[in-house]
């Protein structure tokens, strides 16, 4: 199967919230509705003028998916040029081979593609400022950024990372 019958298979950020009633769907929603942009990078979003297809392996338990898939769905709402789909990692386990950290596949996986389902890169789990701290930061830089990160204040860095991706020539 390839990208584009992947995307056609996929579902909405509502189908996405559906998948849970309770906790995991209240903080998926607090986060998204949290999410405030400058106008400079609200301006970046608007610039995508052809359509990109996210294809987002993510689960509705999984923390990071709580932080990132809203991200998303904030892209999109600025922008309907930028087209989300979302599948779970269950039964796609094969689709994300190509993907794996350290052996195994991580959530949320974000393959962008051009419009013609070409890839142009990919978003996977947290954005690098996270990554970064976390590999190199003291014990209580760690825990302070996991703590922002949690929260949500790295948004602005996943949206970032994505839009490079977009942009990338």
């Amino acid at each position: 199967m390839i990208f584009r019958e992947l995307f056609a298979s996929a579902g909405s950020f509502e189908t996405f919230l559906k998948e849970d009633e309770d906790v995991n769907r209240e903080k998926t929603l607090e986060i998204y509705e949290n999410i405030f942009l400058e106008e400079q990078l609200i301006e970046k979003i608007k610039k995508i003028d052809k359509p990109i297809y996210v294809l987002a392996f993510a689960e509705i338990w999984c923390p990071d998916c709580m932080i990132n898939v809203p991200a998303l769905q904030k892209m999109r709402d600025i922008n309907e040029n930028i087209k989300i789909g979302i599948l779970p990692r269950e039964g796609n386990e094969a689709y994300m081979e190509d993907y794996k950290v350290g052996g195994k596949t991580k959530l949320p996986t974000f393959v962008i593609l051009e419009e013609n389902y070409k890839e142009k890169g990919v978003f996977i789990e947290t954005p690098k400022i996270v990554r970064d701290i976390v590999a190199n930061g003291n014990e209580v830089e760690v825990i302070v950024a996991k703590r922002k990160y949690k929260k949500g204040e790295y948004i602005t860095n996943t949206i970032e990372e994505i839009l490079a991706i977009i942009f990338r020539k």
